[in-house]
């Protein structure tokens, strides 16, 4: 695979790569340690659905205070996780993304169910349930359940837009705040 070239390839009359790679996932998500929160996609669907799986180890950073002598992985990573696979399979229609970052702007319906922990291997499911493009700017609704040995730990409903990148550094630098 040439740099130019979309980690999502498709052989004639299919519509769905089985697996990517960290190496892959890289090349997709602007997301970097600590906080890439997918190490492999099992199953991508476009436009529909991906199937990824964050594997938790016990030196992941957030363990060391929460909570001290009972690691549990924070319900709010769970969902940014889901989020994240999610951001993997639209951004995977995105040409040009270099330039571009998908962000959170909702969060319903998030149940957190049993804790995970270290070894834990976390199996992330999302589906979309809206999709529009308006212009330049891609928006999506997306259903994620992640479970564990085949019990589900937590689901969301995730709402995110694609935004230029470019938009946020100009901002804080004009201003010297952050983002909202």
């Amino acid at each position: 695979m040439t740099e130019s070239t979309s980690p999502v390839s498709e052989a004639p009359g299919t519509t769905a790569k089985i697996a990517l790679d960290i190496h892959e996932i890289l090349k997709i998500l602007p997301h970097r340690y600590p906080l890439l929160l997918i190490d492999r996609v099992l199953e991508l669907k476009r436009k529909e659905r991906i199937v990824a799986i964050k594997n938790v180890t016990i030196n992941e950073p957030f363990f060391n205070g929460h909570f001290p002598g009972l690691p549990i992985m924070p319900g709010v990573l769970i969902v940014e996780a889901i989020a994240q696979a999610g951001g993997a399979l639209l951004l995977t229609e995105v040409e040009d993304r270099s330039n571009k970052v998908m962000v959170f702007t909702g969060i319903d319906r998030a149940r957190f169910r049993r804790p995970v922990g270290p070894g834990d291997q976390v199996r992330l499911e999302v589906e979309v349930v809206g999709w529009k493009i308006m212009g330049h700017m891609i928006a999506a609704k997306m259903q994620g359940t992640a479970s564990v040995d085949g019990k589900r730990v937590a689901d969301a409903v995730v709402s995110c837009q694609l935004i230029d990148s470019s938009r946020g550094r100009s901002r804080n630098s004009v201003d010297g705040g952050a983002a909202e």
